[in-house]
């Protein structure tokens, strides 16, 4: 350990002794060649960027990196990436932007390579918040499944989960702030924590993503992207608003950013309220109504060899329980039974370039109370924290191979406040390791990857009918994948990987009421172990783009809710068993920009997933199938005031669904959705406006991924969004 210590000492005072490199350049319309003020340029590796100035131009100093990748993006415009090799001491670019056609791939920050998503062995699926909150959204979760192959699981407004090829709860790890979410995400009704505000983007991983992530990857990862800081030298202040007519809700968040040549500063509030929500036929779901209060906060240095970046989110969620359809009084008046939910979330991110080598660390900690309040009393009052850590070392590349070592571990404790004890008090704590290699040549890239995690958990003695258990959990995952690029138009992925979940405290440990019914837990459930194939193909040319992807994906030791007595207490007993599935199906669709109607877009998608059990039997809530269709327009303007105009309309029809045998059956709805919107500058002001409808024709259905379509209740009736941006 002192010679590795010395020897990193040594390493990083010679990468102190390297030259520093200066960048400058112009930024200029593709089509008339003049400059662009206001683009933004934005150096990954550094974590900074700026923006043109009148004349289009641009400058960064004190550059230690030989090789940097610089991103320039402007609304209306093909975002754009170049590489930049530092053959002396000073370089100079002219960059060309053309107007966006086709939505251009991004730096995608989820997989450990960082490249441009042509580059990636494995497909990400991206979504700018921008572009979903013009759409229209009440909840990020709900904007999400705009991408094929992801839904989501609704209690109403105010809990939205994500749902990715048919698995969702633990089964779907988020990341928020580079930090797993932990708070308890096993139960249906458990709300996420989490605001739309200061958050820039998500990136969705479908498929096991165990060799990255570890346990609760198994069917994917939902990595939502903070927001970015001003540019250096720079003063920003921002403010948004939505306003929805069905809930007679608002969401409102301002944030105030600073930057210096080193230091970046970030502050933003956020709040939200929703009353209930209303059905097409005009009444109420009562006690469906929610509140949201948060806070983000941000500080970041940049030195020479060392960039380090410190964020903090708190976040007080009440979500009422929904309990019937009828007239409200008061529909913001949140009564009966309600979540009351703190989250806490700081974390720690650095980067060392040491010579040719890089250190990625990120060091986490979340606080999470979530309680279950019933007639003004805590019924259930739960406190957990975790403490995360996660190590990445990048081996300098050597002839096209790129090989990334990594461990991550957290520690997690759980206790009890309230008088009824779900689940007992427990420590749970976990170790993986894992190292993987990417090799690529010319238009072929291969990854190749090996993990081991090894998790204990230790539950405390409740009573002779709860006893205390200790397990020791340990499971090997591994990931084979190629990339093949065909004319710079077809481009193939063929992915083979395992993933697993380690059984959670509420499968193993739980005894008692939860969300209408006892459940009952079983301490000798085994890890879920899933293999999985991927099959990816991708056709682009100048007017039109095809994807088509397929999946099988065969789970080990399945983990589910069964019925097994009659009731207790008057309420039903479901008890957690295991049995072999799998899961099939995928997507396809077309994105379609006719010539020459530039401003004209036509996008279409299927996707299918179809989910059983060993016997044969259909797994319970599974997507029904989906075909999703989409015309909008999109015009850019780069003289005078207004700088964009766009609208579109989209019409989804989901399918009959495939029920459970304890599950009903629901048919096949169209939903009709529609907005426009248009951008503006004036002198040093941006500002945007747009309006959408959900549900246009007042449609009256239930979703079979709605927790309440077993009361009967339908989803939301048409839905009115007014969203207002403005950025000085």
């Amino acid at each position: 350990m002192k010679k590795l210590f010395i020897s990193i000492i040594i390493i990083f005072f010679i990468s102190s002794s390297f030259g520093q490199y200066k960048l400058s350049g112009k930024v200029l319309d593709a089509h008339t060649h003049l400059p662009m003020s206001g683009v933004s340029v934005y150096i990954p590796q550094l974590n900074t960027g700026t923006l043109t100035d009148s004349s289009g131009s641009f400058k960064f100093d004190k550059i230690t990196y030989k090789t940097i990748k610089v991103q320039f993006s402007y609304i209306g415009y093909k975002p754009l990436e170049r590489t930049v090799v530092f053959d002396k001491p000073e370089k100079y670019l002219k960059i060309f932007l053309q107007e966006a056609v086709f939505e251009i791939d991004q730096v995608i920050v989820s997989t450990h390579t960082n490249k441009l998503q042509k580059d990636n062995v494995m497909k990400v699926s991206h979504q700018s918040l921008s572009s979903l909150r013009r759409k229209g959204m009440q909840n990020i979760m709900e904007g999400i499944a705009e991408i094929p192959g992801v839904s989501n699981l609704s209690t109403g407004t105010g809990i939205v989960k994500p749902v990715i090829r048919g698995l969702t709860g633990n089964r779907v790890l988020v990341y928020n702030q580079g930090v797993r979410l932990e708070n308890y995400q096993f139960g249906e009704e458990h709300g996420m924590g989490i605001d739309a505000a200061g958050i820039a983007g998500v990136e969705v991983i479908k498929g096991p993503a165990s060799l990255l992530y570890g346990s609760d990857a198994l069917g994917g990862v939902v990595y939502l992207i903070p927001e970015k800081y001003a540019p250096s030298h720079s003063f920003l202040l921002d403010y948004q608003s939505a306003f929805f007519t069905n809930t007679k809700g608002m969401h409102q968040t301002m944030a105030f950013k600073q930057s210096t040549e080193k230091w970046r500063f970030l502050l933003r509030g956020a709040y939200k309220l929703n009353g209930d929500y209303m059905i097409p036929d005009g009444h109420r779901v009562l006690n469906s109504a929610n509140t949201v209060k948060d806070i983000k906060m941000g500080m970041g240095y940049k030195g020479l060899h060392w960039l380090s970046d410190l964020r903090y989110n708190f976040n007080h969620t009440l979500n009422g329980m929904p309990e019937e359809i009828g007239i409200a009084e008061n529909i913001f008046k949140i009564a009966g039974t309600y979540q009351n939910l703190h989250t806490h979330n700081l974390s720690l991110k650095n980067t060392w370039q040491l010579g040719n080598n890089k250190l990625k660390t990120n060091f986490g900690f979340s606080q999470v109370r979530r309680a279950l309040v019933k007639q003004g009393q805590n019924f259930i009052d739960m406190r957990l924290q975790t403490f995360n850590t996660n190590i990445l070392w990048y081996l300098p590349e050597y002839r096209n191979f790129q090989w990334i070592l990594g461990g991550e571990a957290y520690w997690q404790h759980n206790a009890n406040k309230g008088p009824h004890i779900l689940l007992p008090n427990a420590q749970t704590n976990n170790l993986g390791l894992f190292s993987t290699l990417n090799i690529t040549r010319n238009n072929t890239a291969l990854q190749v990857g090996l993990r081991y995690d090894y998790r204990t958990i230790n539950a405390a003695y409740i009573s002779n009918s709860r006893q205390g258990l200790k397990r020791s959990l340990g499971s090997f995952t591994g990931s084979l994948g190629v990339k093949q690029d065909w004319h710079d138009k077809w481009q193939l992925r063929l992915n083979f990987a395992s993933g697993f979940r380690a059984p959670n405290l509420a499968e193993l440990t739980s005894n008692g009421e939860h969300e209408g019914r006892i459940e009952i837990g079983n301490p000798n459930l085994k890890n879920e172990q899933n293999y999985q194939a991927d099959f990816n193909l991708d056709y682009k040319n100048t007017h039109f783009t095809f994807f088509g992807n397929a999946f099988y994906n065969h789970i080990n030791n399945y983990i589910y809710l069964a019925p097994v007595s009659n009731q207790s207490n008057g309420l039903p007993v479901y008890a957690y068993k295991q049995n072999n599935a799998y899961l099939y199906g995928g997507e396809a669709g077309i994105h379609f920009h006719p010539h020459p109607w530039d401003l004209l877009h036509l996008k279409s998608s299927y996707e299918m997933v179809i989910g059983k059990n060993q016997n044969g039997r259909y797994l319970p809530l599974i997507p029904a199938d989906q075909w999703k269709n989409e015309l909008r327009i999109n015009k850019p303007y780069t003289e005078g005031w207004l700088k964009q105009i766009y609208g579109g309309c989209q019409v989804n029809h989901t399918f009959a669904s495939r029920p459970n045998v304890e599950e009903e059956s629901y048919p096949s709805y169209t939903l009709l959705n529609a907005n426009f919107g248009m951008a503006f500058k004036y002198k040093n002001m941006n500002a945007e406006i747009n309006l959408s409808v959900h549900n246009l024709t007042n449609k009256t259905y239930i979703s079979n991924l709605s927790v309440l379509r077993e009361e009967k209740i339908p989803n939301q009736g048409r839905n009115f969004i007014l969203n207002f941006k403005i950025l000085f």
